[in-house]
């Protein structure tokens, strides 16, 4: 149990930093050219654990569609937004709105899904809310400068909690690894397409630091930690280890602190208890139901 906690806490640190090394690695590269790199690596990385694991399997055409999407909307338009967003947005801000993923993943499962929306839910995403605002305003609520970089950060977190709408829908049919490879790819085509002409100017670091960290980052974050994370989350309670997912912004602040030199301010912390509550309330009390709906049946 200790060892299925410590490696769950070093995916949380791993995601943590991202925002941060996120960051560094736009103003060295341009986001769509990031974007197209960083999939390549990542894509490399899966065929090499599909491999080895003897995954790679065809697929029927209408799941293929339906991973097609999920590779337009969940890979490349994610993946792009984040680092367009990081060109000009705070990291620690941007960990907090992406914080609240579950509760917009939520809101579009009780849309798209069926799933109970209840009042505790509804409750603890205005509670997330107010910190959002809390931190956006820096706690000044008589003026709001929203940074352009955030409404792309955004669109990340709407795209996310997509991805996992429908990852969670194709996952009843098709093994978890095989639709993060295929829709991967598909991101990587598309990245393909636009890596050398939706920036201007063009930029791409020739420092030898600056690939090693775009190539370890890719691998670690996106292939190594969500191996770790798939393998030891169901040794663990569930509760406890959505507690720890919920760390990032926290892990995100210590990373600006350390490595960027950035201040960690009053409102942000202020901002953090309350989005971190209001995850935590909503989530919980979807859990609590769905134990509930199964000791029924």
């Amino acid at each position: 149990m200790v060892k299925a906690y410590s490696w769950l806490t070093f995916c949380v640190i791993v995601w943590g930093s991202n925002f941060v090394f996120g960051k560094i690695l736009v103003q060295s590269f341009s986001p769509a050219l990031l974007t197209f790199l960083r999939l390549f690596f990542i894509v490399l990385f899966l065929i090499v654990i599909s491999s080895f694991k003897g995954q790679i399997k065809r697929i029927n055409k209408a799941d293929f569609l339906i991973i097609f999407l999920l590779g337009v909307i969940g890979v490349f338009i994610n993946q792009w937004s984040f680092f367009e967003g990081l060109k000009t947005a705070d990291p620690t801000t941007s960990a907090l709105i992406l914080a609240t993923t579950p509760i917009i993943t939520g809101l579009l499962a009780a849309l798209f899904l069926k799933e109970k929306l209840t009042l505790r839910m509804l409750f603890g995403s205005i509670v997330a809310i107010i910190g959002i605002f809390f931190v956006v305003t820096k706690g000044s609520f008589t003026s709001l400068q929203v940074d352009k970089g955030l409404l792309w950060i955004v669109v990340t977190m709407v795209t996310f909690a997509l991805m996992i709408i429908i990852t969670r829908l194709l996952s009843q049919r098709i093994d978890p690894l095989i639709i993060t490879l295929y829709s991967n790819i598909v991101g990587l085509v598309l990245s393909t397409l636009f890596a050398f002409s939706l920036d201007n100017p063009l930029r791409i670091s020739s420092d030898l630091w600056d690939w090693l960290l775009l190539i370890s980052t890719a691998v670690i974050v996106h292939g190594l930690a969500n191996l770790i994370w798939t393998s030891y989350i169901r040794h663990v309670n569930a509760s406890k280890a959505s507690v720890l997912s919920n760390l990032e912004p926290f892990i995100a602040m210590i990373f600006g602190f350390i490595l960027l030199h950035k201040p960690i301010t009053g409102a942000e912390i202020v901002g953090s208890f309350f989005i971190v509550g209001g995850v935590i309330l909503s989530t919980y009390q979807r859990k609590r139901l769905y134990v509930h709906e199964e000791s029924r049946k």
